[in-house]
């Protein structure tokens, strides 16, 4: 990386993204089992263990000895609930540089055994992506994603997936904590858009089915009421490996988006015409 807008000290920005998310997925991943009974956050299906806690200090004090002037935007930082992730969002999102964290994407997979949850790390500059890595540590798996430079996993270029249309797709979804609103409203999403597409999987982990669809293994994901980190990451990495990321009225992503749509792009408006249609 020889652009100095990228570089401080000699250490780039996506160098220290990848060396917090390896390091925590580590740490993660050698805590199974060791944690205490989860306390609860949201709501009972939303469950938080030590670990979550954990791995986001490790994360923040990485970043702060790199880049003690820069922002941090955490999940276990924000308040339980979507009133508190807007408002943080909307109080940080202006930062000048702002990393957003999410320590452990799919808590609940996590404390069941069930090897599919990840590391998501985002940097933005003035409210642009311009770093995304989402590291697996079960399957040591690392998505790398650079605005302008492509995104890349076992260090091979990813490229969205060919699917023209929603017929021949393979979807991904998620079950939202928020059971009064949220919950319902994906679950009559789920219903209309089941019966349209080759078949849909959902496999708790928002940003590794991003990360799933930058690398074309699903055509398309959707879901309502996520988080900026739950989403940061993926986003640029879809874009940068030739997808579509927009809210599901079509508007291009931002970070306060929380109903989102993304695809591997020829099926774009069949997704967002289904969605709209349910």
């Amino acid at each position: 990386m020889s652009d100095n807008t990228n570089t401080i000290g000699g250490k780039s920005f996506t160098a220290v993204a990848i060396n917090c998310a390896s390091k925590a997925g580590e740490w993660i991943k050698s805590r199974i089992g060791q944690f205490a009974a989860p306390d609860l956050k949201f709501s009972k299906h939303d469950l938080v263990t030590e670990v979550d806690k954990g791995s986001e200090r490790l994360i923040r004090n990485l970043v702060a000895t790199h880049y003690p002037t820069h922002s941090f935007l955490g999940e276990e930082g924000v308040e339980p609930g979507p009133e508190a992730s807007a408002q943080s969002i909307a109080k940080m999102g202006g930062s000048e540089y702002l990393w957003i964290v999410d320590p452990v994407d799919g808590t609940t997979n996590y404390v069941h055994g069930f090897p599919f949850y990840s590391v998501s790390i985002a940097l933005a500059y003035r409210g642009e992506v311009i770093v995304g890595v989402i590291y697996d540590p079960s399957r040591d798996e690392l998505f790398v994603a650079e605005k302008g430079k492509g995104a890349y996993v076992h260090g091979k270029r990813m490229q969205v997936s060919a699917e023209p249309g929603l017929a021949q797709s393979l979807l991904a979804t998620g079950f939202p904590a928020d059971h009064l609103s949220a919950l319902p409203r994906n679950l009559k999403q789920t219903l209309a858009i089941a019966p349209q597409v080759r078949n849909i999987r959902s496999s708790g982990s928002a940003a590794l089915h991003m990360a799933y669809v930058a690398a074309g293994r699903l055509t398309g994901f959707w879901e309502v009421g996520l988080n900026a980190w739950d989403l940061a990451a993926g986003a640029l990495m879809i874009a940068e490996s030739g997808g579509v990321v927009t809210d599901q009225n079509g508007q291009p992503y931002s970070l306060g988006v929380r109903d989102i749509a993304a695809s591997n792009g020829l099926i774009h408006d069949e997704l967002l015409k289904a969605l709209a249609d349910a």
